[in-house]
């Protein structure tokens, strides 16, 4: 693989955009109907077929089965059974039983979740995979199970009960305040249709209860080949060898039945708008929907196609001004943003949303609805469409310069809405000559008339969030008069608009120097050490041609803080960000980097403070300006500044104590760390006490001095022009007077924490609307100084392993829980060279409350097998595989490189050469590979969890609270049976009570992936 660029500059490519000839366009030519770049066609069964080469990731496929058919089409007794289907298919086949295909995936490195999934949504289901094809048959028999789901999944009695505890988990998890505002807002949407009452996750008795006869009636009838696409993007060597592998497993496919026509189903349009006031206890804070319903627009000619940028172009627009409104004083909502989509077949939505204070709905719809009313009287300006313009432009130039460089996942995704929506694909390049020819074409009145398709008469839904009620529907139908009355009066005046610099540094600094450069030609990489002490390493590839990254690090973090100032520095980004960490408000900033694509951010972590950034490389020099902005600006917390951030804070801390998953974490962290203040959520009375101007002097102090940074940049850079660009805005950045916040990385602080030595298992009960239960299993782990490197190397390995057999236990064996994941924490201790590894390995996964202890005793069960008898030799196998593959694709990504570099300066083995250090990881993760077996993971999991694991762990559990009246019922009924059933009686007797407190006609979500 060529990791560095040609010898030509940016500036060739960039050119060839520039110079990319404009198209005559005529309004009325048809769009191609074919898919450009797609071997495509139709096989003699009716299945069509789209088949395409591309090499990014290499060696690498990405395949799909879409099939026509969503649980919009379930008859009463079947809703939930189309989600089934999608189930059962990873868990038999007629070839493949007891969830084989998803074990021999994993065993071929493509991750469960990651790379073998699905989705279910109203109108169809589609399969994915991303598998490796570096193997011949390896492409062949991931394409023999796509075939599979097509005409040959199983539903015999057995899979069916072993699948419904799985279903059942996802039903229940997606039972909390964000699916109950979704399940409301989509009644309200969908209000007189069937899609109503059709989505995906079904009716909890249906899953329960539904009959192998009854799944298999809905498969039958509706997995038609006729209603079925394959889509293989990938690595090949030709497309045609592609085609023909499809051709013999789908070939011989046959559907038992003519084709059923499919129905389409209308969702009625309405003049007076729908008002709902939705009172959710434990919502995140209080919101605003204004929905605009319509008829999916036609992409079929060239004017649909300017029809469409026209909208995005209204759109941004109004984003634009949503976000300055945001951030003025007293500002009517937090934030603010309008999008547009297709929900359904039939229908399209115009959606703006907003977060906003509490009591604060009212205010908020007004000013939302007031924007789009301003916009109708007097229209956007031309500097508003130009900025949008430019903005538009720079991401088809992206999108343009890496045409060549995009995901198979993404071209995937392209031809699967060509055989689901219709939509055309008609090739980047000639997207971009569209564009570029349309877009200046494009006015500001034209732009602003789309708001004519925002009017409250046009099948308008409004809907609050409150987490109790404040709001009425009169009150929501009065702001809707009040406007409609300034509108016809035209009583709104125009947009006010800001004076935006032209500069973002005003004056240039003088040019730093290089005092030493050091070539690692194993990395690729150059390190340049500048005259104000700055330490800059760049690796050039070619990865993508309109994408660079940075990080630059110091060491000493909050963990210095002392306690008494701790919330008040932690809050420092946050009040930082507000007032412009780059010298300029970020309205003011939003308008001055329009056209550029460029992000800096900032970070204040446990041990480090660092900033990183995004652009292109026509872009570097705009990025690197505001690095030196951030340097050079001296930060000061203005009144309106701080409330504004003190309101959103607040409002953050009041939904975290609504939520009941909070009560849950803040109690896992106080039991395995010990109540620190450092793992401890911020609280009312703490954060009242924070200090706007400690905070701000912390931050100052945080990027000030330019000597103790690090900065690693990475991608598609040339030294010629990068370089200069370095020495003057990293250079330039002066040095304070005195050093300030230098850390030795064998100075540092410690986290202050203490896990258990004991076992400790523990219920923690929380009110909730609807059950839920969690479970986190935490293990501690010390890793002793002397083999760190290979040790870690071994956590990782070992918490892929642990991840998989768990599932397989609870999940494919007992199907008891939908997913779960193993996370490690390793930052316990300082980051010395001297000190051992400190922290702890977590399971987590949500269950039947009924079932929480049973299954954490079957996972500890797991893992205490694993430590006594090893793992199989397949699954040493899988976990490497699964390991190997992640790593193949990440040497094709800037980010896997910018993160490997800054492993290599951070590790604990790094003494000035980055080389060395790369090396000595490179050669770890090689050890641990090549001694990794049954035998080794044994020992080392002997080694690095407590053994036996039974000895020393936190299991902690959040279940519904129980109310005094039924806590004492349940203990009354317990008294006539025997005392072990107590608990589960009561989990049993909480549970009942909610369901039949649950409307029969609530669903889950839109979309569902399995």
């Amino acid at each position: 693989m060529d990791l560095f660029p040609a010898e030509t500059s940016q500036l060739p490519k960039k050119h060839r955009f520039r110079s990319l000839k404009l198209v005559n366009v005529d309004m009325d030519q048809i769009l191609e109907e074919n898919p450009y770049g797609a071997d495509y066609g139709r096989l003699d069964n009716g299945l069509f077929y789209y088949v395409r080469r591309n090499s990014k990731p290499k060696m690498r496929a990405a395949l799909a089965l879409a099939v026509k058919a969503g649980s919009v089409l379930e008859e009463e007794e079947e809703r939930g059974v189309a989600h089934i289907v999608e189930h059962l298919a990873f868990s038999a086949t007629k070839n493949y039983t007891n969830h084989d295909i998803v074990k021999f995936l994993e065993s071929i490195g493509a991750e469960f979740g990651a790379c073998q999934n699905a989705v279910t949504s109203a109108d169809e289901t589609v399969y994915e995979l991303l598998v490796p094809v570096d193997k011949p048959e390896l492409l062949s028999r991931a394409i023999s199970v796509l075939a599979e789901f097509s005409t040959e999944i199983r539903v015999s009695k057995e899979d069916l009960e072993k699948e419904r505890g799985a279903v059942m988990e996802e039903y229940r998890g997606s039972r909390n305040a964000s699916g109950r505002m979704q399940d409301a807002h989509w009644m309200l949407m969908m209000e007189g249709s069937k899609y109503a009452e059709r989505l995906p996750i079904g009716l909890e008795k249906v899953i329960r209860s539904a009959s192998p006869d009854t799944v298999r009636e809905f498969y039958t009838k509706w997995y038609h080949l006729h209603n079925m696409a394959v889509v293989a993007v990938g690595d090949f060597s030709d497309t045609k060898s592609v085609v023909e592998l499809i051709k013999t497993h789908f070939g011989p496919k046959f559907s038992r039945s003519e084709p059923p026509e499919l129905p389409i189903f209308e969702v009625p349009s309405h003049e007076e708008p729908r008002f709902s006031c939705f009172v959710e206890s434990e919502s995140a804070g209080s919101a605003v929907m204004i929905s605009y319903k319509m008829p999916v627009d036609e992409l079929k000619t060239v004017k649909d196609y300017r029809d469409m940028l026209t909208e995005y172009m209204f759109l941004y627009a109004l984003n634009q001004r949503f976000f300055k409104l945001s951030r003025r004083n007293d500002p009517p909502y937090f934030s603010c943003s309008a999008a547009a989509d297709a929900l359904v077949c039939p229908l399209k939505t115009c959606i703006m949303t907003s977060a906003c204070k509490e009591k604060g709905t009212l205010d908020a719809l007004e000013s939302m609805l007031l924007e789009v009313a301003r916009v109708r009287l007097h229209g956007f300006s031309e500097r508003e469409i130009c900025i949008v313009r430019a903005l538009m432009m720079a991401e088809i130039e992206s999108a343009y310069l890496e045409r060549d460089q995009m995901q198979s996942t993404n071209l995937r995704d392209e031809y699967l809405q060509h055989f689901l929506r219709g939509e055309p694909v008609v090739g980047i390049e000639y997207e971009a000559q569209l564009q570029k020819t349309i877009l200046p074409q494009i006015s500001a009145v034209e732009v602003s008339n789309y708001a004519e398709k925002l009017q409250t008469s046009c099948s308008c839904v409004i809907k609050t969030v409150e987490p109790w009620a404040s709001a009425t529907v009169d009150d929501l139908k009065s702001v809707v008069r009040k406007i409609n009355m300034l509108e016809q009066e035209q009583h709104i005046t125009p947009w006010n608009e800001e004076n935006i610099p032209e500069e973002i540094v005003n004056v240039k600094p003088t040019p730093g120097q290089v005092i030493n450069q050091f070539e690692y030609s194993n990395i690729g990489a150059t390190e340049l050490v500048l005259s104000n002490g700055m330490r800059v390493c760049y690796k050039c590839t070619d990865f993508l041609d309109d994408q660079i990254l940075f990080t630059g690090f110091s060491y000493g973090g909050l963990s210095e803080i002392p306690e008494s100032d701790y919330f008040s520095c932690s809050m420092g980004s946050t009040i930082a960000g507000e007032i412009g960490v780059f010298g300029y408000r970020p309205p003011m900033l939003m308008d001055m980097l329009a056209g550029k694509r460029v992000e800096v951010s900032t970070k204040l972590g446990a041990y480090m403070r660092s900033f990183s950034g995004d652009c292109s490389p026509a872009d570097l020099e705009t990025a690197l300006q505001l690095v030196y902005q951030l340097f050079t600006t001296t930060l000061t917390p203005g009144e309106e500044d701080v409330k504004i951030v003190m309101q959103m804070a607040e409002e953050a801390v009041r939904a975290q104590e609504r939520d009941p998953y909070t009560a849950f974490s803040d109690r896992v962290k106080e039991i395995n760390y010990g109540n620190s203040y450092f793992f401890r959520p911020i609280k009312l009375g703490e954060l009242q006490k924070v200090d706007p101007l400690k905070a701000c002097e912390y931050f100052n102090k945080c990027f000030k001095d330019p000597s103790s940074f690090t900065v690693a940049i990475v991608g598609n850079l040339d030294p010629a022009v990068a370089v200069p660009l370095i020495l003057q805005y990293l250079g330039g950045i002066p040095m304070p007077p005195q050093p300030m916040l230098h850390y030795s990385r064998d100075d540092l602080q410690g986290l202050p924490f203490t896990f258990p030595t004991s076992i400790i298992r523990e219920v923690v009960r929380s009110p909730m609307v609807e059950a839920q239960c969690s479970v986190q299993l935490s293990f501690p782990v010390v890793l002793k100084n002397g083999s760190l490197v290979e040790e870690v190397h071994s956590v990782g390995f070992l918490s892929k392993l642990l991840e998989t057999k768990i599932l397989q236990v609870l999940r494919f064996k007992h199907g008891q829980i939908y997913s779960a994941g193993v996370s490690v924490f390793l930052g316990g201790n300082r980051p010395s060279r001297t000190s051992d590894i400190r922290g702890d390995i977590s399971i987590n996964f949500s269950c039947d409350p009924g079932s929480s202890s049973k299954l954490v005793d079957l996972a500890l069960d797991e893992i205490l097998r694993l430590q006594e008898e090893g793992p199989l030799d397949e699954d040493v196998s899988t976990v490497l595989e699964l390991e190997q593959r992640a790593h193949e694709n990440g040497l094709q990504e800037n980010y896997y490189w910018l993160e490997r570099i800054l492993r290599s300066y951070q590790s604990r083995i790094y003494t000035g050469d980055i080389g060395a250090s790369f090396e000595i990881q490179d050669e770890g993760r090689c050890k641990v590979r090549e001694l990794l077996a049954p035998s080794s993971a044994r020992s080392t999991l002997q080694r690095i969890l407590p053994y036996p694991c039974k000895k020393q762990y936190t299991a902690v559990i959040l279940m519904p609270q129980t109310s005094r009246f039924q806590l004492l019922r349940s203990l009354f009924r317990s008294t006539t049976r025997p005392s072990y059933s107590r608990d589960a009686k009561i989990i049993a007797t909480i549970a009942g009570l909610t369901v039949l407190g649950v409307s029969f006609w609530r669903y889950s979500r839109s979309t569902l992936r399995s």
